[in-house]
């Protein structure tokens, strides 16, 4: 069950950045990505390089709105893989057998990751851009999640789940307000 919880928290993460989990979940090992799948075959100090311009990028153009236009394209197609990519990467570390299960993890780590990161792009078309503090707490909050899944996976799962059921009342509120526009038509 920790393990589950663990990928959790690592899969929200993914959901909200792209490489700043990757590079802090990087960083808090030992090994550097030897158990990140893909990462794995480059060499570490290309993937150093790459992880750190990209994580730049995103920290600094996302208080942007135009940047935050930019950014949604990328974190919208790559975050489903880089969800799935970290949870089978946690699944690993933490000796999670069968193989079968490691690769369940994954693909449910990026759906997590896919459906936090359109709630996401949703918000930030409803509000025609995210407020900056809402930036800067998810890049607390996307460091604090990693960091909680090597630590303290209990309560990095906690709030993986809470920002899941966010996502579904995220969700229902707008679909009652499409309803209600509807009705009025």
């Amino acid at each position: 069950m920790i393990g589950i919880l663990a990928v959790l928290s690592v899969s929200a993460a993914a959901g909200m950045r792209i490489a700043l989990p990757l590079l802090v979940m990087g960083l808090i090992q030992a090994d550097l990505w030897q158990q990140v799948p893909l990462l794995n075959r480059i060499q570490p100090q290309v993937v150093i390089a790459v992880l750190t311009a990209w994580t730049l990028l995103e920290l600094f153009v996302s208080k942007q709105l135009w940047g935050q236009r930019i950014l949604q394209f990328a974190q919208l197609v790559f975050s489903p893989i880089v969800g799935a990519v970290m949870a089978m990467a946690v699944a690993r570390i933490l000796h999670l057998e069968p193989t079968q299960l490691v690769w369940i993890l994954g693909v449910v780590g990026g759906l997590f990751a896919l459906v936090l990161q359109l709630v996401k792009v949703g918000w930030f078309y409803r509000l025609q851009g995210l407020p900056t503090w809402a930036v800067l707490l998810e890049d607390v909050l996307c460091v604090l999640l990693v960091l909680f899944a090597f630590k303290a996976p209990n309560s990095g799962g906690l709030i993986a789940m809470l920002l899941l059921w966010l996502a579904i009342r995220s969700s229902q509120s707008w679909y009652q307000c499409y309803k209600g526009g509807q009705v009025r038509n």
